[in-house]
Formats: C-alpha cells, structure tokens, sequence
C-alpha cells in the first residue's frame, strides 16, 4: 500500500480497549482543528488481525447458476490475478453489518480524524490506484461496507473517519484530505487519484478537486450534499436546536427513513432467483432484523453532534459550489430518484451542466443512502461508465477487470433473464477431428482465440453468446463492437444504468485495430463481425445474408499472433421477430427520415473507404413485430490454425485472400447446416421448452436436434 505521510506516528486502533483491532488505521490530524493535533510526517501503518466478525468468514457466493457454471478455474489473462467470476462479496454484507460496525467506531476516543482501511479489503492487484472515501454526514467512513472487498481487490483503499467529537470546521478537513491527495501524486505521479464523497463527503472532495485541478482525479459522487441550500433539511435547523431531549430520541427513527430506503437496504443479500414468496419471506425477516438498529443513530448522531454537522454541512454545499467552476477531474454523479433528505436528481443534472467532464448515473428506486441499499454495486458502475484505470488515459484492454459472479448473476438472470429464456438457445461446436457436438467442447480454452460469425438482427444472439462462454468454459469473450456503444448518451436528463453499460461490463470494447492488437497479445478470445452494423441492420428479405468487406485485415491480424480463428453461424431471428419497417421504409417517411440523417451525420463512421453494401453504415432502430419465439442456434464450426503460418499469410496477400474466403464459406455452411436441422428440433418452439423445463431440467439443458 502506497504511503500516507504524517509528522508523528500514531498507533490507534480506537481508545476504547473492547474494540476488536478491526482495521488497518492511519491516523493523520487536520490542520483546521479537532481534538488532538498531529504535525505531519512519517507514514505509519498499524495492521490488526482479522477478527472473525469483520474481515474473516465471508459467505461464499454459489459457484453455480442453476444448471451449474464449471467449476473450472479460468484466469484473466488480462488481469492476471484476477479469475474470470471471481468473488466480489457483494450481498454478504448488508445495513446491519454497517450498523454493527459504526455502533463499534462511534466511541469517543479523543482522536482526530484519520484515514483506516477495512480488512475486508485485502491486498489490491498489482499497480492498482488509491481511492480515498469520504463519508456523509454520520462521519464513521463505513458507508462502503457492501463493497469492501470487490474495491480492495482493484483499488488501495482509505476511509475517512471523522470521530463523534471531532469539531474540525470544513476548511480543516479540505486541507486534511488534500494533503493526502498531494502526497499521493508526488509518490505515484501517473496514476488517477479516486474520490468517492457520500453526501456530505461529495461536497470535500468537490472542494479537493477544485483546490488541485493539476492533479489526475477521478471524483465519484454518491448523492452530493452541494444541494444542501434547496433541501428542506436547511430550514429544519432552528427547530431541531429547540427540540428537547425526550423528542430527539425519536427523530433517529424518522432521520432513518429519510437518509435512506429501508426496503433496499434489506433486499441486497436476497437472491433474485428464489420464488417470490420466498423473496417477501426473507425481505420481512431482514427489515425486522434491522429495525433494531435504526435506534443507533442516537448514539451515531446525538444531538449536539446533529447541530454541529448541519451547520458543517451547510458551510460545506457554500464552499464546494463556489469553486465548481474550477473542477477540472473527471467526475462520476450516483443520483437517487427516491432520496428523501436532498433533491440529488435535479442536482445530478445542475453537476452535468456545470462541471466539464461529468457523467451521471440515476438510480430511480434508491434512497439517499445509495451505497448501502441493493442495486448499486459501486465497482460495477466505475466499470460500466468506463471510469476505471491505472494510469493517465483509459486502455480498454488492460485495464479491464473480468466480471465477478454477482455481476454475471445480475447481468445473466436480470438483465438479459427475458431474452434468455425466450430465445432457450443450443450451442453446438466441431471437433478438430469434424465431429459436431453439443455444447462449446470444440472451441479452444487457450487463446488468442479469433470467433467470426453472422451478426443476427440488432446484435441479438451476443446476449446469449458471451454468457454461455463464461457459464460453460468459465471464458470471457470480449466482443469488438460499434464505438457507438462508448458514446455518452446526449439529451437524457437521468440516464440509467444501461445495457450499453453492461456490454462493458462483459467485455466490449470499441471496434479498432489497436483493441483487436491489445486483445490477441494478451491472448483473448475476441468475438469478431466482420459484417458490422451494415449486417446486425439488414433490410427485408436479407436474413442470413453476409455482408463482409472485401479487405481481409483480421486474417492477417489473427497470424501475426498465431491466433485460432473459429468461424460460427448463428439462426433464430425471424422464430423471434418479423422485420417490418427496414432502413429504406423509414426513409421514406417525412419528419422521420431527416431525424435518422440527423443521427447518423453526427456518428462515428466506419469503413467509410470500404466498397459495396457494408460500407452503408447508417444506424437506425428497426421496426420489428414480435413472435412466440422460437429458438436461438449456434454452430462453431471446426477451429482453423494460423500458428506457423505467420510469413505465409502476411507476405501473401493471395493466400490470406483465400483463408478469408474459407472462413467466410464456413461461416455460411454453419447458418445453412442450422436452417436445416431445427427443423428437427422438438423444442423449437417456447411452449415446449417450457413444459420440459417444468418436468426435468434448466434452460440450458433442454435438448434439441441430434447433431
């Protein structure tokens, strides 16, 4: 762990001696005052054991989707250390984990305020970044608990604990956490800084990032307090100074259900995939396990500890927003549509259109306390916005962190769950030997690994592609796609957290010569169409048909690293929907057409040197009727080695010329050999995959055609 530096060492594991040594703590005081004053200099880090409670027995999350994901272990060849569905921790801790070790920390001490890093967290991989927490408005920095140990396994992280007693006014605690920050860059110059304030904590490191824009920051705001000023908490002040003490014992309670959502604070450890009676069962079990706890608010915030913070936090909105002009970070907005104590979605959008790099994320069913509720796993968002990286620019390809198994759970059951049981899809592959099997066994485990195949309607069959390799050969395929994907979105006012977002998630990056050079140098698999959008956005009658460019530039690239190129076909889409409204149906419709020339003309264009049909780029959304689906069909067919055959195919622009032709010929022969055989299939349609599944077993493993 990279060093803070402070001028007098400070062993600290709290004063309270019935404090189990729970966290690695550095204590480093602010210049602005407090209880104790600590001069700058050397770093100390004071490590305690693990205790069982906190940082040691950590439930382990099911290794299987129902139906089984192998058990085989498979690493990252990006990362490294890091396994593909590695275990994150999300859902083992909840609100009362938070609770239970806040009640512990509240104790006065006499300490100033310090920076401590959970156990949980562990040791980080390899070069990852710091990122510094700064808690809301209760001040004990364990609003992270539910993402402890999935940060600390990418990040070096520090919370901030601000003591109970701790009277250090705002100026005092921005020049605390700034000098952390400038120690920091002076130790490790090329590497981003992260700043993640909850509430209150976003109005400090706003003011950080305004104090320092030389410094690379990438700030992270969990419902910002900057709105403090149009919040009806503001005008409660006077009243709650008068409210006797009898009367504040009871406002925790009410505080409780304003600051956050109860009910999504008890649904984080609930699994998605239980019956719904069970779900309602174990949701009531948990809000009566922690009701319990919201009476700890009186000791987490007595009342003259209340008064003190609404005044600091009153002083802290006036600061930060004063010097937002002069942020120049990165910066990454949470907002919650159901927060109850500020107005975060307005303010989400005020951020956007002041700040200069600014992207917001809006979570409509979450409370005020966002991090501690169900939905919002804090990892998955910094990757999903594209916002995590080791160094001064973003590498797709190496900085990328392979999903966890709670973010194939949600991806695989939530997000794409619908689909996925509509489309029941039959994965079968070839042999090197020729033999078509079911399942994935012919596609090689060890990259680089090159898939080419047919892009169905609107992309539709990756839903099912990317994790069907992760369930079965434990094998993240990363899929090159249209850089339209990365584009922020313009003009929504509170974008969500979105499938654009979840692609990067599982492994997309933007279609460039530069990504498909990273990929296969570090030995992916890479899933590849050659017929882009100009195919995934085919006209009427044109289902099946491939439109690939005459240029054979990934053959060539595939040699040069002696890569396996597998090419696959891939039917289903007219058994799901029937294309009804195709590009040149749309423009022929005023008002309409001049819109999508509208769209396109500020789009990133591709192939704008290629010849012939996949050189019509344009994007539009088709207009589509839905059927009773049918069923989604892959075949991968026989693996075809470039290794060895790197001088041949690169100095004979011939015989790649060929090779290309023969991947494309089998690509073919794949699509014509499936529309052949699932005329066999007796459980083509949905209705009969349903009553099998009813009867024996899970999605996956309902049978089709004999290959």
């Amino acid at each position: 762990m990279a060093s803070v530096v402070s001028s007098q060492a400070l062993y600290c594991f709290f004063s309270t001696p019935e404090i189990t040594p729970r966290f690695r703590v550095r204590v480093q005081s602010g210049s602005g005052g407090g209880n104790s004053k600590v001069s700058p200099s050397d770093s100390t880090l004071v490590s305690g054991e693990k205790d069982k409670k906190v940082g040691g027995r950590i439930d382990s999350w099911n290794a299987s989707l129902k139906g089984g994901v192998k058990k085989k272990s498979v690493k990252n060849v990006i990362s490294g250390d890091l396994d593909v569905l590695w275990d994150d921790g999300y859902g083992t801790k909840t609100a009362k984990d938070f609770f239970e070790g806040a009640k512990e920390m509240i104790r006065p001490d006499g300490g100033p305020p310090r920076w401590f890093c959970p156990t949980e967290c562990g040791q980080p991989l390899k070069d990852s970044p710091i990122l510094l927490f700064c808690p809301g408005i209760v001040g004990v920095g364990l609003a992270l608990t539910l993402h402890h140990k999935a940060l600390g396994k990418v990040f070096e992280v520090r919370c901030l604990h601000i003591p109970v007693n701790d009277r250090t006014p705002f100026e005092g605690l921005v020049k605390f956490v700034e000098e952390t920050v400038r120690l920091e860059h002076a130790s490790s110059p090329n590497k981003p800084i992260y700043l993640v304030g909850d509430s209150f904590g976003g109005c400090l490191v706003l003011a950080v990032a305004a104090r320092n824009p030389e410094i690379d920051l990438v700030v992270i705001l969990a419902n910002p307090a900057t709105s403090f000023d149009r919040s009806q908490v503001r005008s409660l002040i006077p009243l709650w100074e008068a409210l006797p003490d009898g009367l504040y014992n009871a406002l925790p309670y009410l505080l409780s259900f304003v600051m956050g959502n109860p009910v999504e604070m008890a649904r984080v450890n609930i699994e998605y995939r239980l019956p719904p009676r069970l779900q309602i069962e174990q949701l009531f079990q948990n809000l009566i396990a922690l009701l319990p706890h919201l009476s700890d608010l009186v000791d987490l915030i007595p009342k003259d500890t209340l008064i003190w913070k609404l005044k600091l936090l009153k002083s802290a909105a006036s600061y930060a927003n004063s010097r937002l002009h002069a942020v120049k970070a990165e910066v990454l907005v949470l907002s919650s549509g159901n927060d109850h104590l500020l107005p975060s979605g307005d303010e989400a959008q005020r951020l956007k259109r002041t700040l200069k790099n600014c992207t917001v994320r809006y979570f409509k069913d979450n409370g005020h306390n966002i991090l501690l509720e169900d939905g919002v796993n804090l990892l998955t968002v910094i990757k999903g916005t594209g916002k995590y990286r080791r160094s001064r620019r973003i590498d797709l390809v190496l900085d990328f962190i392979p999903p966890s198994m709670s973010e194939f759970k949600q991806g695989y059951d939530e997000v794409i769950g619908l689909l996925r049981f509509a489309t029941g899809s039959a994965m079968f592959s070839t042999l090197n030997d020729g033999k078509i099997v079911k399942g994935l066994h012919g596609v090689p485990n060890e990259g680089p690994v090159l898939l080419v195949g047919y892009h169905m309607l609107m992309g539709l069959e990756v839903y099912s592609l990317v994790p069907e390799f992760l369930r079965e050969k434990n094998i993240m395929v990363h899929g090159v796609t249209h850089p339209v994907v990365f584009r922020e979105r313009q003009g929504v006012s509170s974008p969500e957290f979105s499938l654009n977002d979840w692609m990067k998630v599982m492994g997309a990056v933007p279609v460039t010569a530069s990504n498909l050079f990273n990929l296969l140098s570090t030995k992916s698999h890479v899933l590849l169409y050659p017929g882009g959008a100009r195919e995934a956005l085919h006209h009427r009658g044109e289902e099946y048909k491939l439109f690939w460019p005459d240029q054979q530039e990934f053959v060539r690239m595939a040699a040069r690293f002696g890569a396996t190129i597998v090419p696959f076909g891939t039917v289903g889409e007219d058994d799901v929907a029937e294309l009804v409204l195709d590009y040149n149906d749309f423009m022929k419709i005023p008002v309409l057409n001049d819109y999508i020339r509208d769209a396109n003309r500020d789009s990133i264009r591709l192939r704008d040197k290629s010849k012939g049909e996949v050189a019509n780029q344009e994007l539009y959304l088709p207009g589509v009727l839905p059927k009773v689906p049918g069923r989604f069909y892959f075949l991968f067919g026989k693996p075809i080695e470039t290794r060895g055959r790197k001088e041949e195919i690169l100095e004979d622009r011939e015989k790649a010329n060929q090779l290309y032709l023969h991947i494309k010929s089998e690509v073919e022969r794949c699509i014509a050999y499936l529309l052949k055989k699932r005329e066999e299939d007796p459980y083509r349609s949905i209705v009969d995959r349903t009553v099998y599944r009813a009867l024996h077993s899970p999605l996956h493993e309902v049978p089709a055609f004999d290959p």
